[in-house]
């Protein structure tokens, strides 16, 4: 009986083996699976979908979040009168800016009539900004 016991063992250790070595490999794909994956997302993510310009009146201007620390702006793109002193919702363009060096650019226009250049993304992670336009420069309107 012995002897069966010890052929038993063997196998089942056998077993063991093969299901462990299996189970090992199946992780691993798994595991480099998912990292292709996210990383196939956040290129897709970062892909600029569309890039341009556009023009008003900067409104705001701030540095702002609680984890990660984002530089957002506002900008009206409507026509400002006293004949209608009451700013349109609907013109008001909400942004993320890229950098602090574009943040120090644009700071000195706030108030002004200005051209943001941007570039619009898939989508955004909260470490880059709340919006999916990014701008990277801006020059003052004369």
């Amino acid at each position: 009986m012995s002897e069966f016991r010890e052929v038993l063992r063997d196998g089942v250790r056998e077993a063991g083996r093969k299901t462990w070595r299996m189970t090992k490999r199946i992780l691993l794909i798994v595991l480099l699976l998912g990292v292709l994956a996210g990383l196939g997302y956040y290129g897709w993510a970062n892909m600029t979908f569309s890039e341009g310009s556009r023009s008003g009146q900067l409104m705001k201007l701030s540095r702002k979040g609680i984890v990660f620390k984002t530089y957002e702006g506002q900008l009206f793109m409507g026509v400002y009168t006293p004949a209608q002193p009451a700013m349109a919702p609907g013109n008001i363009w909400a942004f993320s800016v890229r950098g602090q060096s574009a943040y120090e650019q644009i700071q000195k226009f706030e108030g002004k009539q200005v051209r943001l250049y941007y570039k619009e993304h898939f989508r955004t992670f909260p470490w880059k900004g709340d919006t999916r336009y990014f701008v990277y420069k801006a020059e003052l309107i004369q």
